[in-house]
């Protein structure tokens, strides 16, 4: 979607509101099985003394499979978005206007793909999968027995001796 910023260029306080769905096809991530719906964008994009920034919200429901433990469940993530755009082309850094229009789409799927977590978990204290049984230790204890330290294995020797 281009959105057309001439009115607001050269008018301090400006505001260009906007509101638009965005598709999820092509916002792939190794950990998100499938979106739940598109992606919802609102916000407006200012003129704060000759500056232009698009700010805004994105809100997303998807499905995921833990990181840690492989559980699927489901998350919504609302990404703040907070981005500059160059007026003229000095300004790189910045995300880059045409002819007085930016493409909206690309600054949303933008700022929402960097916002992406590089790890997601079915919750903050997921404690993972057993390297040795497997168990998923957020729903059941290991059952596996422990290895031991070679450097103590003749103190359990002793231990076993003893209890004898």
């Amino acid at each position: 979607m281009k959105l057309n910023l001439r009115k607001i260029i050269e008018v301090p306080g400006g505001r260009v509101p906007f509101s638009c769905v965005l598709s999820a096809n092509g916002l792939e991530h190794p950990s998100i099985v499938a979106y739940d719906g598109p992606l919802i964008a609102e916000g407006a994009v200012v003129n704060t003394a000759g500056t232009l920034t698009i700010e805004g919200e994105i809100r997303a429901k998807f499905r995921c499979v833990c990181d840690r433990c492989g559980m699927l469940f489901d998350r919504e993530k609302t990404v703040t978005v907070n981005a500059g755009i160059a007026v003229d082309e000095s300004e790189e850094d910045l995300f880059q206007m045409e002819e007085d229009e930016i493409d909206l789409d690309e600054i949303l799927y933008t700022c929402f793909v960097l916002d992406m977590d590089a790890k997601v978990l079915c919750r903050p204290d997921c404690k993972g999968l057993c390297a040795g049984c497997g168990a998923n230790l957020n729903e059941e204890a290991c059952t596996c027995k422990k290895e031991i330290d070679p450097r103590w294995a003749v103190l359990e020797q002793l231990l076993d001796k003893t209890e004898n």
